[in-house]
């Protein structure tokens, strides 16, 4: 009894937070842009992220939190249209919508097609945010009690498993994840106040700043990526509520798998590495697994729109515990948006729930809200949204560029850091090229500082011993799991690799 009325005592004082006129409208905001950006082919959540960073100095704590959680729950929503009308994926996650999407919107069910995905996915953030407010006040709770030791274990783990759980080579992945630890030792060291990596450069005494590194990785390589290509033209149809209804038959199809795929996305979701669309695929491989007619899959099965969109939508809602409790993201944007909570002076971690309880519970009763606001959003303005695929990317990205160098340069006003903006969009493009990863060095930037802190503390205390991690059964486990993870991984990249290379020599023998 005790424990139901403090969680309707928390639900209260985040209802009180979130239901005032000023977070709401930075959560329609986030969430009306999170929908603009994922409907476009080529944007996403990340790059919407990373323009609205510099703008998060001027807002209060809360609403700057709303407004970015918004975006990332709105850009999940639309990453779907275009998939399914352009056979483009807005993201990612959003690529394995084309795979029955695209052919029903070709029969001309596009509409049931964007319908169905709506409503999987409010059913999968529903579970997400349910998970989260049950599980997130137990592991911080949990978290309170861990020592340095055990938060520079568990940051290993959030490092190597966001660096080895991917579809390329786990080696490069780690090396991006390295590389991205030597960006965060740039500055002033804080225990000597000796100056590391700076080469002389008065403006890197600070370090280098979060927002042009995310801004020229994600927006400026999009921008570079994308210049030249001709805008996609989408499949004429119409789209009235009555077009959009599905049938009986469509909804027997489909709550099986808006069922399997949240729960299987809600398990995904909370760990560290596994974002980026792996746990959609695993969905739809499921459901065809499952199905009595698999031979339905890839030419219209309504299936295969229902499951992985709940299960995309699920771990958007379960992403948050390990972030809000432990301060550790599992992919980039939860790193951004523990960026804007350092931004706003709040040090990530158990003490977010027990030092800021209105932020915490704030935020939940925000889901409920922005995902209520994108049901309304997303089913009778579908032919809104679909106007918004003619615009030509001639006019787009010149945009993006002139509000990318606006941003980066109203945070500190300094010049210096347009070319850091110029050099990470270089690099990123260059990475891309390279089939390097991007996450890895983001997480290693931003956990990087933490990482070393921690490690010098336990170190500290423990005048050098690093037995220490062995013997508190937390970071041991934690630093196991971390070599098995890795060992893993390497060993599956490896026979991978030797299955492929046998495939082409038998090709190229017979």
């Amino acid at each position: 009894m005790e424990l139901l009325t403090a969680f309707m005592a928390n639900l209260s004082l985040g209802a009180h937070e979130a239901l005032t006129w000023t977070n709401l409208w930075y959560c329609f905001i986030g969430v009306f842009l999170g929908c603009l950006v994922g409907v476009l082919p080529g944007l996403g959540s990340l790059i919407a992220i990373s323009l609205l960073l510099p703008i998060t100095y001027h807002l209060p704590t809360t609403g700057a939190l709303i407004m970015l959680a918004g975006v990332y729950f709105g850009a999940d929503y639309g990453g779907g249209t275009c998939s399914i009308l352009l056979g483009v994926p807005g993201h990612a996650a959003a690529a394995v919508d084309v795979l029955d999407g695209y052919p029903m919107a070709k029969q001309g069910r596009g509409g049931v097609a964007l319908f169905m995905k709506s409503v999987a996915s409010f059913w999968g953030s529903a579970v997400g945010i349910v998970l989260l407010m049950l599980f997130a006040p137990l592991l911080a709770e949990a978290a309170l009690k861990f020592g340095p030791a055990e938060y520079c274990a568990l940051m290993l783990l959030g490092l190597v498993a966001a660096s080895t759980v991917g579809q390329g080579s786990p080696l490069k992945g780690v090396a991006m994840m390295v590389l991205g630890l030597i960006l965060g030792l740039i500055g002033t060291d804080v225990n000597s106040g000796t100056m590391r990596f700076t080469f002389d450069v008065p403006e890197l005494s600070d370090g280098v700043g979060l927002i042009p590194i995310a801004m020229g990785l994600f927006a400026i390589t999009e921008v570079i990526k994308s210049a030249g290509q001709a805008s996609v033209s989408r499949v004429e149809q119409k789209f009235g509520l009555r077009d959009q209804l599905p049938t009986r038959e469509d909804w027997r199809r489909s709550w099986g798998p808006m069922l399997r795929g949240s729960g299987l996305g809600a398990f995904f979701g909370a760990l560290p590495g596994t974002s980026g669309g792996m746990a959609t695929f695993l969905s739809y491989a499921m459901e065809k697994r499952l199905s009595r007619t698999p031979e339905r899959f890839g030419k219209g099965a309504i299936e295969g729109i229902a499951g992985p969109e709940a299960c995309n939508n699920a771990g958007v809602g379960t992403a948050f515990i390990p972030t809000l409790t432990l301060g550790i993201p599992g992919d980039a944007i939860m790193a951004l948006l523990l960026a804007a909570l350092t931004i706003q002076g709040i040090q990530p971690g158990p003490q977010v729930m027990s030092g800021h309880p209105e932020l915490f519970w704030g935020l939940i009763v925000s889901f409920w809200v922005g995902n209520i606001i994108l049901v309304i959003l997303n089913i009778p303005l579908i032919g809104m949204w679909v106007r918004l695929l003619s615009i030509p990317y001639p006019l787009l990205f010149p945009g993006i560029v002139l509000f990318t160098c606006v941003g980066v340069y109203s945070t500190q006003n300094n010049v210096f850091d347009l070319w850091v903006l110029l050099a990470f969009g270089l690099l990123g493009y260059l990475m891309m090229l390279l089939r390097l990863e991007v996450v890895p060095l983001l997480l290693g930037f931003i956990l990087g500082p933490q990482f070393e802190e921690h490690l010098r503390r336990t170190l500290l205390l423990s005048r050098g011993d690093f037995s220490v991690f062995i013997e508190r059964p937390i970071a041991a486990t934690a630093l196991g799991v971390s070599a098995l993870l890795f060992v893993w991984t390497l060993a599956s990249y490896l026979r991978r690799r030797d299955r492929m290379a046998a495939l082409e020599a038998a090709k190229a023998a017979g």
